[in-house]
């Protein structure tokens, strides 16, 4: 057998006692489950994962601030190398997003609250995806812009992720510079 771990071989034989006498209803959602564990859990690009140790901040811009440039700003400021956006929550006076496909950033005009805001940073580059819904609740989302300046509040935090440094190479499949991990 591949994978010859003796608590492996006894939760078998446990599964077989256990599943013997019971119709296969009854028997798939856990089987399906033990599946799941022995192959992914225990799978070689699970193995791969690298934790990091990390630091958490949070802060608050005010109004008139520039989303954006703020939050890399920060990132500059306190030389961190690798950084990703747990939370934001806020509002904004107008809206700067770059849509899919597009190669410029259009600004919409109103007040909107910020849903999401989800992305990488470094002094490499920076990805950020902002989603906002407007005074009746139509959402929308892109690429974060420079010009989404803060209405009441912006509320952030951040993880810094302390083993990881976040470079930006060109990947030559659309031209872009994408993210790398070292």
């Amino acid at each position: 057998m591949w994978y010859t771990s003796r608590r492996v071989n006894l939760a078998m034989i446990q599964i077989v006692n256990w599943t013997a006498n019971k119709p296969i209803a009854r028997c798939g959602p856990f089987l399906m489950g033990l599946i799941f564990y022995i192959f992914i859990m225990n799978s070689p690009l699970n193995a791969q994962i690298k934790t990091s140790t990390t630091e958490m901040v949070a802060f608050r811009l005010t109004p008139g601030q520039d989303l954006k440039k703020e939050i890399e700003k920060k990132v500059k400021e306190n030389g961190w190398q690798a950084v990703a956006v747990v939370t934001c929550v806020g509002s904004l006076n107008e809206a700067n997003l770059r849509f899919a496909n597009q190669k410029e950033g259009t600004k919409i005009p109103g007040k909107f609250e910020i849903v999401s805001l989800t992305g990488t940073l470094s002094p490499a580059g920076t990805h950020l995806h902002l989603s906002v819904s407007n005074s009746t609740g139509k959402t929308m989302g892109g690429h974060l812009m420079p010009g989404n300046f803060v209405y009441t509040t912006a509320e952030i935090v951040l993880v810094i992720l302390k083993d990881y440094v976040f470079m930006r190479e060109i990947d030559t499949t659309y031209g872009y510079k994408e993210l790398k991990v070292k």
